[in-house]
């Protein structure tokens, strides 16, 4: 009898064959191996849903899964010793490569539903896809997950917080010259709206009449605003007139004007103390502009004394003395009410013995219609001059931008009284009366120092014929290359 018919014949299922008093033995672990495989990967992969019906009876199911665990144990048990018999009737009759021929054969004859009950395979994979969605789904790790990224993103901004605060503590300076335009740009709007003329290759009477009339009102006297509109009347222009060609006319003008009486304030290391005697009205800025010379001064390495000679006023005094703190210069003061020539006299003295460069004497407030006090101004000078004949040095005038052609007469009856030697013209950024440092330098020819535009120790500078021509017309700098 071949192997194949004695297969054919046992059509009963191998649980009868099996002799529990005899195990199978241990070098057949092999065949059950190969057994095992046929039986799981016809019912694990074709039938994955198969439980999903059986899905409101979970419960049973463990159960029966729990207890026919073993018998599926048995199952394999039992299921071996039918390949064993197999192999020992084979390794009596055939070789070796026979058995393998035989055991192709049964798992063609044996299906494996024949040899396993159904209910003892398909429980086992049930606990494989329960399990799954339980990982797959796990509600715990997200909300540990979700409170994480909140964190970060609040940690961000405060790591920008710090680069973000230092860019706006500090915005870009100002060149001077922006600072002069702005601070000349009313006085500039009032004198470009008459100058939009077009299309006249020359300017006529009624051109020159409303030109005239707008650099009058933007207080640069009649005088200046005559010289200007007849100077504008002979240029030529190229291209016709407008009010660009208009405004460089103007500029150019303008500073044909001021270019004479364009000297800074300097100092003359001859004298020692060079001495800088400060007059004016009240409220023209005398203090402050002292408290920015001395400012400037220092910084060039220069060593700076200064007198409070406003005896007057004591907040003339303390405001004298917090620029002294800033710029560490000494100031001598007096106690108010005392003489304030003494006190200038007693200033000089003492910057003579400590080897000072500079001198500033800063004087009490004026009217130029008080007698009185011009001469006492004029007893500054007197008993300043009995160190040095030369003595002071230079006697500056400090005006307010904003009085117009009233500074004329302040120049004055100053000039007379002191001897004036020079001019500084202050608050120029409040009001449209810019013009008037034009009517100052037609009506008398004396030097003009410099020009402030605010408050700040930055907002003095030496004074620029060409660049203030530029911003009187409304224009920008002026490239010099």
């Amino acid at each position: 009898m071949g192997l194949f018919d004695f297969f054919k014949k046992k059509k009963k299922p191998a649980e009868d064959q099996i002799d529990p008093a005899n195990p199978p033995s241990a070098p057949l672990d092999d065949a059950p191996t190969d057994m095992a495989e046929i039986e799981v990967t016809p019912e694990s992969s074709p039938q994955p849903k198969a439980p999903k019906p059986k899905s409101s009876k979970k419960k049973p199911a463990k159960k029966v899964s729990a207890k026919k665990s073993p018998a599926k144990k048995t199952a394999a048990e039992k299921a071996k010793p039918q390949p064993v018999e197999a192999e020992e009737t084979a390794a009596s009759k055939e070789p070796e490569p026979a058995v393998e021929e035989a055991v192709e054969e049964v798992k063609e004859v044996a299906p494996p539903e024949e040899q396993f009950s159904p209910p003892a395979i398909q429980p086992d994979p049930q606990p494989e896809p329960s399990p799954e969605p339980k990982a797959e789904s796990p509600a715990e790790p997200e909300p540990e997950v979700q409170p994480e990224t909140p964190v970060e993103v609040s940690a961000s901004p405060v790591e920008e917080d710090p680069a973000a605060s230092e860019e706006p503590a500090k915005p870009a300076k100002k060149s001077w010259f922006s600072k002069l335009k702005d601070g000349l740009g009313k006085s500039a709007n009032k004198i470009t709206a008459s100058l939009s003329i077009f299309g006249k290759p020359k300017l006529d009477a009624s051109d020159l009449e409303d030109i005239e009339d707008a650099l009058i009102m933007a207080d640069l006297g009649v005088a200046a605003a005559t010289r200007l509109a007849e100077e504008l009347k002979k240029r030529d222009y190229p291209n016709g007139v407008d009010q660009d060609s208009l405004s460089e006319a103007l500029a150019d003008e303008v500073a044909s004007i001021l270019t004479p009486v364009a000297k800074p304030l300097t100092i003359n290391p001859q004298h020692k103390p060079h001495v800088i005697l400060m007059v004016g009205v009240n409220g023209s800025g005398k203090t402050t502009t002292a408290g920015k010379l001395a400012e400037q001064w220092h910084l060039a390495g220069l060593k700076v004394t200064m007198a409070a000679a406003d005896t007057f006023r004591a907040a003339a005094v303390e405001q004298l003395k917090i620029w002294g703190e800033r710029t560490g210069t000494t100031v001598i003061a007096g106690e108010q009410g005392s003489d304030a020539a003494a006190v200038a006299y007693q200033a000089y003295e003492q910057a003579i013995n400590e080897g000072a460069d500079v001198l500033i004497v800063d004087t009490a407030g004026r009217l130029q219609a008080k007698t009185e006090l011009m001469d006492e101004l004029a007893k500054i000078c007197r008993v300043i001059g009995k160190k040095d004949d030369a003595a002071p040095h230079d006697r500056v005038i400090v005006l307010d931008g904003t009085v117009g052609q009233n500074a004329l007469s302040q120049v004055s009856a100053f000039k007379e009284t002191a001897g004036l030697t020079g001019m500084i013209v202050t608050k120029l950024d409040g009001s449209a009366r810019g013009g008037v440092v034009v009517a100052l330098a037609q009506e008398f020819g004396l030097p003009i120092h410099a020009v402030g535009v605010g408050e700040g120790k930055d907002d003095l500078d030496a004074f620029d014929a060409v660049d203030f021509g530029r911003a009187l017309a409304g224009l920008d700098a002026q490239s010099r290359g």
